[in-house]
């Protein structure tokens, strides 16, 4: 039996496993907050081979091949039209720049733990910055698809969080 897996469209997202020192660290910051995801990074898919992806010095645009190994596509996984696929691909493509920092995790760790620092809240939400995970949530918020309805704020996304919606389209919400 041949299972068909298919291709990516511009406004697909992926989250994928950083490899080395960075990805140690991304799964020690994991395990602090009780995120078991297999995956540690999200990018967007804006076609031609390239994709966007938050950065500490800023998101970037890279070719596909250069990013880190892909766990998991979006692809297939929602009813997007082209309006919403081009609105992803522009937002995208218009945050390609916006930075991050260390305060950015703080704050989702802190957040896990019920403390959140008005300051530090502040901060994070008046900066612009944007975590990977954040900048796929963000760009499909753009477009009209809302992954959460929990009230969280929206720098409070994580690879897993997003690994937990696609987990949800496959009917498998509570399997980790």
């Amino acid at each position: 039996m041949t299972v068909s897996i298919p291709i990516q469209e511009p406004g697909d997202f992926a989250l994928t496993k950083i490899r080395g020192m960075a990805g140690a660290f991304v799964s020690a910051g994991q395990w602090l907050i009780g995120d078991a995801a297999p995956v540690h990074h999200a990018f967007v898919y804006v076609g031609d081979g390239l994709v966007v992806q938050g950065m500490p010095g800023g998101a970037e645009l890279i070719r596909l091949e250069d990013a880190s190994p892909v766990v998991e596509w979006s692809t297939g996984r929602f009813d997007l039209t082209d309006w919403q696929r081009d609105v992803i691909v522009d937002e995208a493509l218009r945050l390609v720049g916006t930075p991050y920092s260390f305060l950015d995790y703080a704050s989702i760790a802190l957040a896990h733990y019920d403390v959140r620092p008005r300051v530090l809240r502040d901060f994070v939400a008046s900066t612009g910055h944007m975590i990977c995970s954040q900048l796929v949530d963000e760009v499909y918020r753009r477009a009209g698809v809302h992954f959460f309805d929990d009230g969280r704020l929206p720098g409070d996304v994580t690879p897993g969080d997003l690994h937990r919606v696609l987990r949800c389209q496959t009917g498998t919400c509570h399997g980790g």
